[in-house]
C-alpha cells in the first residue's frame, strides 16, 4: 500500500465537541478509500505531538480554521512543512480561511477531495517571530461583532417545557407567551468601535510607503499565490475631507513599526509589538485540493 493510501487523521477536540456528526461522516468517507489511523488529541500540545507521529502517512486535519493554522504553524516550526502535504476537512463554525484556499464545503466533499485531489503548492507569509499567515494580515485587527442571539435562543428553547408544566393555567401561559415573544427578538449588540488612526511606518521591500508623521486607518497584507512570490500590500492613509486613495504595491517583505500595535494574522490576534517583519516564502507548503 502506497503512502498516499495511508492517512493519519488528526481530529481537533473543538470539532469533536461542536459537530460530532460531521466528524463521523468524514471518518467514514476517508476510511472507505484509504487505510486510516485516527488521532484524538486533547489539546494543542497533544495536537502537535500527533503531527510528529505521522511517519510516512499523509496528514489530514479535521477541524476549523484555527486547527489548520495550528497544524501549519507546528510543521513550520519543526522545519517539516515543505516535505509534508497537508489535507483538511473543515468542521466547525470558522471555515472562512479553508474556503478561501479552495477546500470544498461539507464533510463529504472535503473528504473526497482528500482521497481524489492533488497537491497545490501555496505561498506562506512568515514573520520574524516564526508566526505564519496563510491568507491575510490586518492592522489593526478587525474585531468580531459582539454576540447577543444566544441568550434569546436559549430562553425560547426552554419555554415549551415551562408551558407544559403550567397546563391549565391560562394566565401563566399568557405570561409565558409574552416572555417567548420578547426572547425571540434579537438583542441589539453594541456596535464595535471603529479603530483609531495609528502612526505607523510601513515599508515594502525596504521602501517606505508611509512614515510616522502620517496616520493610517489600516494596513492589509494578502498572501496571493501566482504573483511570483509577492504579497499584495494595501495601506489606507487617514484623510481630512476627501477620502485618501489607498496605497497598493506588491512586495516580498513588509515591515511595520511604530507605537505598540496589534494585528490579526488570519484568525489569530497577536501583539502588541513595536515592530514586525513579514516575508513571503514562495510555494512553501502543500495543500490537497480538488483536481
Amino acid at each position: 500500500m502506497s503512502a498516499r493510501d495511508q492517512l493519519l487523521v488528526v481530529i481537533d477536540p473543538v470539532a469533536r465537541r461542536t459537530d460530532g456528526e460531521s466528524v463521523r461522516i468524514a471518518k467514514d468517507v476517508l476510511g472507505a478509500g484509504a487505510a486510516v489511523r485516527v488521532a484524538l488529541p486533547d489539546g494543542p500540545e497533544d495536537f502537535t505531538k500527533a503531527l510528529a507521529r505521522r511517519g510516512a502517512r499523509r496528514l489530514v486535519v479535521v477541524g476549523d480554521d484555527r486547527a489548520l493554522l495550528r497544524a501549519v504553524g507546528a510543521l513550520h516550526r519543526e522545519r517539516d512543512l515543505t516535505a509534508c502535504t497537508l489535507s483538511v476537512v473543515p468542521v466547525g463554525a470558522a471555515q472562512t480561511l479553508a474556503r478561501a484556499l479552495g477546500v470544498p464545503a461539507g464533510a463529504v466533499a472535503a473528504a473526497r477531495a482528500v482521497l481524489e485531489g492533488a497537491e497545490r503548492r501555496l505561498d506562506l507569509l512568515v514573520d520574524d517571530s516564526d508566526g505564519v499567515v496563510l491568507g491575510d494580515l490586518r492592522i489593526p485587527p478587525i474585531a468580531a461583532a459582539p454576540g447577543g442571539a444566544e441568550a434569546g435562543a436559549d430562553a425560547e428553547g426552554h419555554a415549551p417545557a415551562s408551558a407544559s408544566a403550567a397546563e391549565g393555567h391560562t394566565w401563566l401561559r399568557t405570561c409565558q407567551s409574552f416572555v417567548r415573544t420578547l426572547a425571540a427578538r434579537p438583542s441589539r449588540a453594541p456596535a464595535a468601535p471603529a479603530p483609531s488612526p495609528a502612526r505607523l511606518r510601513v515599508e515594502a521591500d525596504g521602501v517606505t510607503l508611509v512614515d510616522l508623521d502620517r496616520t493610517v486607518e489600516g494596513v492589509r497584507v494578502l498572501v496571493s499565490t501566482g504573483t511570483g512570490g509577492l504579497a499584495q500590500v494595501e495601506v489606507r492613509p487617514s484623510s481630512v475631507g476627501a477620502e485618501a486613495a489607498p496605497l497598493r504595491v506588491r512586495a516580498r517583505t513588509v515591515t511595520v513599526s511604530g507605537a505598540d500595535f496589534r494585528y490579526r494574522a488570519d484568525a489569530v490576534v497577536a501583539g502588541p509589538v513595536r515592530t514586525r517583519t513579514w516575508t513571503v516564502r514562495p510555494r512553501a507548503w502543500g495543500l490537497t485540493l480538488p483536481r
